[in-house]
């Protein structure tokens, strides 16, 4: 549960000063918060000093912005510009790991610190880079900060804000004038925002949500676990419900504990490319369902991860994500625009040479790929960055067309060379099955390593078949499913693959001779 104790006792401090740090990243605000502390603090006639490092972009860290005041009657001080650990009074974080980082870099003491966090998070380049999951436990930093802060005011102050149309400094203002940490009345912080002039109204409502939530405590936390995804809702032109329905239905053939999982990939494969296809990926699973047996995991496992691997990134599946009817309505209410205000959105697009020969017909992309002449003219001129204004007409169109190919795709060479690695992949998955159960499973488990387009797909693609060649050295062994789980989950660890050498070079040590 969010902690809340003694609010209204005020920071005491032997010098008479009071440190005061905010860590916020891009967008949230940190800068308006710092001035709207500083202004209060010199209208009460306080000694101010406010200083600011500059975080990196992309989410690599928070900007620190750093306040220290003193009354008048404390004479002339002389401020420090950064904090230091052990000397941080009251600590803003405005996303919940950069709380957990203050407390690992000494900003946050039991004896001292005032913690103000909102249990939002966003996620770190360093969270989104790691090809399995990479999110910090949030159970962990929960527990961290807890134990480490003095006091601490914890609620989602983000989704506060949010509701309210404003932005989390004004409901993290709200907080620090509920915590009592500083010595003015909740009408002084009130003031500073109506004398700021812009967006008054829904900085006040954020300001006094956001002392209501610090006053009453928030919500237990949510557990760590992220919801699992759910399928697409399809949507079923009238002439072809009736085929729906009929390929719906025959998934009451598989085995009841393969069920729910084949719906949804079903709908996903659907999704992608056609009922047809669905079909295919229905027929597939039912022929194994026929070979397996009571708890039926293989079934499961297989109607996760084919449906994973007959629905792959191509560009024709990049241009239609980003030109279907619900995202601009899904971006602009994610964004609060209002009825006066416009939006751009600008799509960053790098193919590489692959992905623009992949979607020519098989037999012309098979030539062309087959030319290091022609792939190294054709990298030249593609392998470039582009950005794309999907705002405009121009642009969406460029899209939208490239989108119309669909019916298309499964003549294109990418669709024969996916077809033909899951399958090899299922091939084998299938034989080791027979052999030993447990390694079947973790064989279609691998199907996890690829994902992604472009250099994300042939990284993890790279990955795959390296650990199946380590599979191959001890496909023979007892431990063999152990040892193909142990690699898999190497392979997931990071993006360089270092944990896979290691995992590599551990059975090459016994399996080679």
């Amino acid at each position: 549960m969010t902690i809340v104790p003694r609010l209204g006792e005020g920071t005491q401090t032997l010098d008479g000063l009071i440190r005061l740090a905010v860590l916020a990243v891009g967008g949230q605000g940190g800068g308006v918060l710092m001035s709207w502390i500083e202004d209060m603090a010199r209208a009460a006639g306080w000694r101010v000093q406010g200083t600011s490092v500059a975080g990196v972009a992309q989410r690599t860290g928070a900007t620190v912005y750093y306040i220290e005041m003193c009354p008048a009657s404390s004479g002339n001080p002389v401020f420090g510009l950064m904090p230091a650990a052990g000397d941080v009074d009251i600590l803003i974080a405005a996303e919940l790991a950069e709380a957990g980082r203050a407390v690992l870099r000494g900003f946050v003491t039991p004896d001292r610190t005032t913690l103000i966090a909102s249990t939002h998070r966003v996620l770190a380049v360093s969270e989104k880079i790691v090809p399995g999951d990479g999110i910090t436990s949030r159970d962990e930093v929960m527990s961290a900060i807890t134990d480490q802060a003095r006091l601490l005011v914890a609620a989602d102050f983000e989704a506060v804000a949010q509701e309210q149309g404003s932005v989390i400094s004004a409901s993290l203002f709200g907080a620090l004038a509920a915590s009592g940490s500083l010595p003015f009345a909740k009408e002084d912080f009130a003031a500073v925002i109506r004398a700021g002039g812009k967006g008054i109204d829904r900085s006040l409502r954020a300001f006094e949500a956001g002392f209501a939530a610090a006053q009453q405590g928030a919500a237990p936390v949510a557990p760590s676990t992220p919801a699992p995804a759910l399928a697409p809702d399809l949507c079923v032109p009238a002439r072809l419900m009736a085929a729906w329905t009929a390929l719906a239905a025959r998934v009451q053939d598989l085995p009841a504990p393969a069920q729910d999982i084949a719906m949804a990939g079903l709908k996903k494969v659907v999704d992608f490319q056609d009922i047809a296809y669905g079909a295919e990926y229905l027929d597939t699973l039912l022929a194994q369902a026929k070979r397996d047996t009571a708890p039926f995991l293989f079934t499961a496992e297989l109607a996760k991860y084919l449906a994973n691997a007959m629905v792959y990134d191509d560009l024709i599946r990049v241009a239609d994500l980003k030109t279907r009817s619900g995202r601009w309505g899904h971006i602009t209410g994610e964004m609060g625009v209002g009825s006066d205000q416009i939006l751009q959105v600008t799509e960053f697009l790098h193919p590489r040479a692959e992905e623009i020969v992949g979607q020519l017909p098989k037999s012309l992309g098979q030539k062309v790929m087959n030319s290091p002449k022609w792939m190294v003219r054709l990298d030249r001129w593609i392998n470039k960055g582009r950005r794309l204004r999907s705002d405009r007409l121009r642009d969406f169109m460029m899209l939208y067309v490239l989108a119309g190919l669909r019916p298309r795709r499964r003549r294109s060479l990418r669709h024969a060379i996916e077809v033909a690695h899951w399958q090899a992949w299922l091939d084998r998955a299938i034989k080791a099955h027979g052999r030993n159960p447990a390694l079947g499973v973790e064989i279609l488990r691998c199907r996890r390593l690829i994902k992604g387009y472009s250099d994300t797909h042939a990284r993890g693609q790279s990955k795959f078949d390296r650990v199946m060649a380590g599979i191959d050295l001890v496909e023979g062994r007892e431990d063999a499913a152990d040892w193909a789980r142990r690699l898999r989950e190497a392979a997931l660890q990071d993006a360089e693959g270092k944990a896979l050498d290691g995992a590599l070079a551990t059975i090459r040590s016994f399996a080679v001779n």
